[in-house]
């Protein structure tokens, strides 16, 4: 998903536009012939024939999430999203996974993560370390203790649960400023997402300037896309791109400072492969859509979906890099679901359902940009302005105050977790969009997983989270380095 068009905070530029750009990722799909030799279908793989491994995770994606991704794409701009086209194809192993951690079978993005990234059921809310304070040695380490290239990319923090959990070791998934530092020592030759505040010595509480010691350590530092962008050298790259997490998809694209300065998911994607593909002993990455999940703790209809469409240009980017290759080894799933999203079934006949469902390409922000700007001094006229600025949908003066009054914390749901301002949100455009929500927590539900490449044939209709680690690191050939290791080393 490449941002070439010139985005207007007026709502001038077209989703269709990003539809557009962003099936230029699936080009390569075409009849699929392209990728049958990265299929699961070529005979049994051996260890060490997975000289790559690239690792993608929707944070926070159920079911209803990826058919509502594919709904828009197929809607909006006929054609199929990069992960539905695999499986109808069937260019890749597909099945379900168990990500229950170690403290709960609702798994938190840090637990899960681990599972995959260290082959233990851990806690909720730890990275890498036990109950007892060991400290389990992550899988980024163990690649590039191998000789093998190692890179993160997210629209998270860099320092956030889930690329933590492939290469961090600290007691609480907080301690954002901590992983940073261990970043710093541990040298992986690529980070790319938000985080400014970790490494910034205007934010971080002990002053110390991160960028400047990643600099001193031979790192080429990037803060914008115009400096990403052109990058094709063989220095560590460290670009971080906002001072928390990257800005949702649909504000990104209709701002136009965020689209000029913050790259796309799909173009940290593509650059972290050029840069990693450069070591002749092969690389790991992995990938994440992080605010997917973000959007669905919010119930933001819009926000979700058009992030999990950002997620899938980045597959089509990974999908381009695997094409004809038998030495790369892809996963794409998810950590979790959350909130259970779906399109629902309204009108006589259920024939309303698609039109309501169509309002969400007319959309210009998220939830989150709606209530930014609104206060416990809101009136209802101005709640409804800000909404119908953003959505382009005139909500009833009753909805407003309830939201005002969600605002002020003045509004009780039956169901309680549902009295928030984004919740409330959520519902009330539910009416306009057909598009529900069960709650704005993660569920317990077994999570899709599909991968090609060699190591693929050994994914089975039912996976437990943590076989994946083991399957990595066999197919990779590098389990003579998963040695524990002491937590400072």
């Amino acid at each position: 998903m490449n941002n070439t068009h010139n985005n207007k905070n007026n709502g001038s530029f077209s989703r269709r536009d990003f539809l557009k750009v962003g099936a230029l990722s699936g080009v390569m799909m075409g009849s699929g012939s392209l990728l049958k030799s990265c299929s699961s279908g070529n005979g049994r793989a051996h260890p060490g024939d997975a000289r790559n491994i690239i690792f993608m995770v929707s944070d926070g994606m159920s079911t209803g999430t990826l058919t509502a991704a594919d709904h828009m794409l197929r809607r909006q701009y006929g054609r199929t999203s990069n992960w539905i086209s695999l499986y109808e194809q069937k260019l890749v192993s597909r099945g379900l996974m168990d990500m229950t951690s170690g403290s709960s079978i609702v798994t938190d993005s840090a637990a899960a993560a681990c599972s995959w990234g260290c082959g233990h059921r851990l806690v909720n809310g730890r990275v890498n370390m036990t109950e007892d304070e060991q400290a389990l040695k992550p899988i980024l380490r163990i690649f590039k203790d191998a000789g093998k290239a190692t890179g993160l990319a997210t629209t998270t923090t860099i320092t956030h649960a889930t690329p933590a959990g492939f290469s961090a070791n600290v007691m609480v998934r907080g301690q954002e400023a901590t992983i940073a530092e261990q970043y710093l020592d541990r040298e992986y030759d690529v980070l790319l997402g938000g985080g400014n505040r970790f490494f910034d010595p205007e934010h971080r509480e002990d002053n110390r300037d991160l960028y400047g010691e990643f600099a001193q350590k031979g790192y080429r530092v990037v803060r914008k896309k115009n400096d990403l962008m052109p990058f094709d050298g063989d220095d560590k790259l460290l670009g971080i791109f906002y001072d928390g997490h990257v800005p949702y998809t649909l504000d990104h694209i209709n701002t136009e400072e965020y689209s000029r300065n913050i790259p796309t998911l799909a173009e940290m994607t593509e650059k972290a492969i050029n840069r990693l593909s450069r070591n002749p002993n092969g690389f790991i990455l992995q990938v994440e859509g992080g605010r997917v999940d973000h959007a669905a703790h919010s119930n933001d209809a819009a926000g979700l979906i058009y992030d999990q469409i950002a997620f899938d240009d980045a597959i089509g980017k990974v999908l381009a890099f695997a094409a004809n290759r038998n030495d790369t080894l892809v996963i794409i799933t998810t950590d979790h679901g959350n909130a259970n999203p779906g399109l629902s079934g309204v009108g006589s006949g259920y024939g309303e359902s698609e039109p309501r469902f169509d309002r969400i390409s007319e959309f210009r922000h998220t939830n989150n940009w709606v209530l930014s700007q609104l206060d416990e001094n809101s009136t209802t006229g101005q709640i409804r302005d800000r909404v119908e600025y953003a959505t382009k949908i005139e909500i009833r003066r009753d909805e407003a105050e309830i939201l005002r009054k969600a605002i002020v914390g003045e509004y009780e749901n039956l169901h309680r977790m549902m009295s928030r301002p984004n919740a409330v949100t959520g519902q009330i455009l539910a009416n306009y969009l057909a598009f529900n929500w069960i709650g704005t927590s993660h569920t317990s539900d077994y999570v899709e997983l599909a991968a090609l490449g060699p190591g693929s044939d050994r994914i089975g209709p039912f996976t437990r989270n943590t076989d994946l680690f083991h399957l990595m690191v066999e197919m990779a050939g590098v389990e003579a380095y998963t040695e524990p290791v002491d937590q400072e080393a």
